[in-house]
């Protein structure tokens, strides 16, 4: 029993230390494809960017684990604003080549450049004008002579400790890909909020579509109240509203700080007679607040950057009209 836990013990260890190397040895192969980048990049980006202004696509193309990987390239690609579209390299020869159209961008993987399927299909693609651009690891293959652009992959060897199964030369694609999607993103000003005409269901619709006003505890569960109101009262208000903090107003009703519960805690500790004291001398000056019109995804990024757990909502008079609880968000599905 004892040698069957040493054996499982040393087992644990050498599964761990296999994971860590083949992390090793794709982060090496991620930092080679990365020093090989070139002006060719560049052309790739202009010559996308140039295909889509004309209401072209482009058109990935891949066998095996390329075609895979040339799948989720696609999804990234068209959730970013870039219409993108798979070609089975085979299934195109038999009628699906008819989803190609002149001014088209033809994005074509192949870590060798001599697959069969995928040099069978160049002739038929090139009846058309498009542009082939590959992603390959060896820029002297027959797929690389026979596009206007190649863009090198090439890694120093797969994880597998063969060197045969398609690993680190996969990610490799992947990322370039991913570079290639963000590179136009940016070129092309796609903006967070066109987020939202791409993604109408899930988290990321969510939080772009919705505003502020449309998520914030308001009325009887947003807690306001004057600064000349005891701590004591305040606390009261607090827990009638369910609520953490409390917004201060000015004789104006204009925001003039925040009271929450560590704010409570913190001043306790060294004053006796706080229950007496009001508001405007123990309250949080200038607080963090967000105006009911901004996007609801403002206000997530204020709570990732702030570490803060209640978020107070402004009018355009600069008057509290609600508030944004942190623990709320997951109920909204916005994060």
């Amino acid at each position: 029993m004892k040698s069957d836990g040493i054996a499982g013990k040393l087992s644990c260890v050498s599964h761990l230390a296999k994971a860590r190397e083949v992390f090793d040895i794709e982060l090496a192969a991620l930092k080679a494809v990365r020093a090989q980048l070139d002006k060719s990049f560049d052309r790739a980006v202009e010559t996308i960017i140039a295909a889509l202004k004309s209401r072209g696509k482009i058109v990935i193309v891949g066998i095996g684990k390329s075609g895979n990987v040339g799948a989720k390239i696609a999804a990234t690609l068209t959730s970013t604003g870039s219409t993108a579209v798979v070609l089975n390299s085979v299934d195109a020869l038999h009628g699906d080549v008819g989803i190609v159209n002149d001014g088209d961008v033809i994005l074509a993987l192949s870590y060798s450049g001599e697959s069969d399927e995928l040099l069978n299909l160049l002739p038929a693609l090139k009846r058309f004008s498009v542009k082939i651009i590959s992603l390959t690891g060896n820029l002297k293959s027959s797929l690389a002579r026979h596009s206007d652009l190649a863009l090198s992959v090439k890694v120093p060897k797969e994880a597998c400790p063969f060197n045969l199964a398609p690993t680190s030369s996969t990610t490799a694609t992947l990322v370039l890909g991913d570079a290639l999607a963000m590179a136009i993103l940016q070129a092309r000003g796609f903006k967070q909020s066109d987020f939202a005409k791409y993604h109408p269901s899930g988290a990321i619709g969510r939080a772009m579509l919705l505003r502020v006003g449309e998520i914030m505890r308001s009325g009887e569960r947003n807690a306001i109240a004057s600064g000349n109101l005891s701590v004591k009262e305040a606390l009261l208000v607090m827990t009638h509203a369910k609520s953490g903090s409390l917004a201060v107003v000015n004789t104006r009703g204009k925001l003039a700080g925040i009271f929450t519960d560590g704010d409570f805690r913190r001043h306790m500790a060294k004053d006796e007679k706080l229950l007496s004291q009001p508001l405007k001398k123990v309250m949080t000056r200038n607080p963090i607040c967000v105006r009911d019109t901004a996007l609801a995804v403002e206000a997530l990024k204020i709570f990732n950057e702030r570490n803060i757990d209640d978020l107070i909502v402004v009018n355009a008079k600069n008057e509290p009209v609600g508030l944004v609880d942190s623990q709320d968000l997951p109920k909204l599905k916005i994060v």
